[in-house]
């Protein structure tokens, strides 16, 4: 139980109808997928649950944090993709979102450049869902991983100064939609839908993300 006296299942409830659902997230499947995933097993465990479940981000060491969950949400909703599709994550990060995703029944290839974060999201998601269909990888996000190409979505937790043209390369030439946020001190959400050889590009929210670090930049 919480501090509270709520379960984590009360505070992810609360979390989904107030934080995600009453601030206009409308896709079942998201939804669904954020009640059925603890985020407290992918943030420090000393974190309060009333903190895990804030619509806010968390540090997970090495500079870097675990997304607001509206955020996560309405970057996974505007991915748009039926279950079984092939999804591309750059910043496996804390795993979060890679079990999001994985709970929404995609089959997932999740880039992580920093070792440290890969190895504990990979032993996390592997002990809460060890049938999920998730390829871990340690690698340049900003080159994505053209074995495993083309990708119906690709979903960037970092901000690159600009759009790597390898990813806008990556993506399915029918449909196939790349999601992320771009810039420097500002930052927007942008969404890229590839139709053949035509990209077409739609800015949203304004946001702030940690940097995409290239592996030559460490």
């Amino acid at each position: 139980m919480g501090e509270t006296g709520l379960s984590s299942s009360s505070f992810r409830e609360r979390m989904v109808r107030t934080d995600l659902e009453g601030a206009g997230v409308r896709s079942r499947r998201v939804l669904d997928a954020f009640m059925s995933v603890p985020r407290e097993l992918f943030v420090p465990s000393r974190t309060g649950l009333a903190a895990v479940y804030g619509n806010h981000p968390l540090p997970i060491g090495f500079g870097q944090t675990v997304s607001q969950p509206f955020i996560v949400a309405y970057m996974l909703e505007l991915l748009s993709l039926p279950p079984g599709s092939r999804v591309l994550e750059i910043g496996t990060g804390s795993g979060y979102q890679t079990a999001i995703l994985a709970a929404m029944g995609m089959e997932v290839v999740t880039v992580e450049l920093i070792p440290e974060l890969a190895s504990r999201a990979r032993r996390t998601i592997m002990e809460f869902m060890p049938d999920a269909d998730i390829r871990f990888l340690i690698s340049d996000g900003y080159r994505g991983w053209e074995p495993a190409a083309p990708y119906a979505g690709i979903i960037v937790s970092a901000a690159p100064l600009s759009i790597p043209s390898a990813l806008e390369e990556q993506l399915d030439p029918k449909g196939g939609c790349l999601v992320l946020p771009a810039g420097g001190f500002i930052q927007k959400l942008v969404k890229i839908t590839r139709a053949g050889e035509d990209l077409t590009m739609q800015e949203s929210l304004t946001v702030r993300f940690v940097p995409l670090i290239a592996s030559d930049d460490r």
